[in-house]
């Protein structure tokens, strides 16, 4: 038996995204109980536990979607696009809210709005996890109109009438996009301008004022960076693949969509591995899971 690109990047994709969904699930559990116990949650835990459990959900409904794809049965019952849809909003927003939360907290603007929002973050963060699911929720609906056009464009017969439905479900795939997936991806990105501007002029000042490299800011503000700037690289081929896949213009049976597959969802899995590494909690109970290895064996 050959073994095709297609197949062998269609098992690696699979095997990886077990192994994500291990690692997500950890520091749902590890958050979820630290949650659950006292009852209150730093607020940048908060977002981490909510993202941490949407990637769980992600990674799993990808698997499921992309092999029913693969072997025909989406194309009779396409029951978990309308869940992956909304999981994937979320998903979007919950990471752009990630970074929107390290700039703001993070960044040493003097303008009155970064002081004034610097102020109410922590306590914002309830209502942008909400709206995250509101998004999820538009997302939804939709997809569930997208479905209908879909179906009318298969039940007619009338070839003119066929035609207008195509081109109404292009043009509303294409603003569907837009607003759920491109809009998040854009506010990710100029979190990461801001934190390299305020980065930037916070250097200037040590420079001219203080001189000192090694600050508490200069740390918080490279630290964000690498983990954002890192991620960018990935959630800018996530947003490509994602347009891509609305113009069809690869499918599933190509390598090359498998092949970015594989390295989209990579990089998904290492920006959790660098968040459950930076965050306190994670390390203690990974520190006290492995110590509890060893000891069994």
């Amino acid at each position: 038996m050959s073994f095709s690109p297609t197949l062998i990047f269609a098992v690696i994709f699979c095997v990886q995204s077990l192994a994500a969904m291990l690692q997500n699930g950890f520091m749902v559990t590890v958050l979820g109980r630290e949650w659950l116990q006292s009852q209150a949650l730093p607020a940048g835990d908060m977002i981490v536990a909510c993202l941490a459990a949407s990637r769980f959900c992600l990674h799993g409904l990808a698997i499921l979607n992309n092999l029913l794809n693969f072997f025909v049965f989406w194309y009779k019952n396409n029951y978990l696009g309308i869940p992956w849809d909304f999981i994937n909003t979320v998903t979007f927003w919950l990471t752009s809210w990630l970074a929107v939360f390290y700039c703001v907290k993070i960044s040493s603007f003097s303008h009155p709005i970064f002081s004034w929002m610097k102020w109410r973050i922590s306590r914002s963060v309830p209502k942008l996890l909400f709206l995250s699911l509101f998004f999820g929720g538009l997302s939804v609906i939709s997809s569930v109109t997208g479905s209908i056009i879909a179906f009318q464009m298969m039940a007619s017969k009338n070839c003119t009438l066929t035609y207008s439905w195509k081109m109404l479900y292009g043009y509303f795939y294409r603003y569907h996009a837009l607003l759920m997936w491109v809009t998040p991806f854009f506010l990710f990105l100029l979190s990461i301008i801001l934190l390299m501007l305020s980065l930037y002029w916070h250097l200037q000042q040590m420079r001219y004022h203080s001189p000192r490299p090694h600050d508490h800011s200069t740390q918080a503000h490279t630290t964000a960076l690498k983990s954002l700037a890192f991620f960018l690289i990935f959630y800018t081929s996530y947003v490509l693949l994602l347009l891509i896949s609305t113009t069809r213009a690869i499918t599933i049976y190509d390598s090359w969509y498998w092949a970015w597959e594989v390295i989209t969802y990579t990089g998904i899995s290492l920006h959790s591995a660098i968040l459950m590494l930076s965050s306190p909690k994670s390390r203690k109970a990974l520190k006290k899971f492995s110590h509890l290895c060893v000891a069994s064996s």
